[in-house]
């Protein structure tokens, strides 16, 4: 599944100044690690936000916003953001920044 390469070119901009973002295939997208752990991400033409659980239903109502429901099932603390979320780079900025405000709260996923 091919994702979005000028999403990723924007959200690499929004982190090019950290020093701990690596990149990763995941969700049959991109995935940007910050500190090892999941951040953001992008599936196909989509944001894929990691979030606060405790209060990222208070940004459900924002332009392009929608539950991530990846299994079927909803993912508390994770929202798919389409285009008309993010169509100009302070919105972007906005998601990425939630994200990374989220990042050292967030747990890494355990090493298989």
């Amino acid at each position: 599944m091919a994702f979005n390469d000028a999403l990723s070119d924007k959200v690499r901009e929004l982190l090019a100044d950290r020093d701990d973002v690596t990149e990763m295939k995941m969700f049959g997208g991109l995935c940007f690690m910050v500190d090892k752990k999941m951040c953001i991400g992008i599936v196909k033409d989509e944001l894929m936000c990691r979030l606060n659980p405790e209060t990222y239903e208070s940004v459900l109502d924002r332009p392009g916003c929608r539950e991530m429901d990846f299994t079927g099932k909803r993912m508390k603390g994770f929202v798919y953001v389409d285009e008309s979320g993010f169509n100009s780079q302070k919105d972007l900025a906005f998601w990425v920044d939630l994200c990374l405000e989220f990042n050292p709260l967030a747990k890494a996923s355990k090493k298989k």
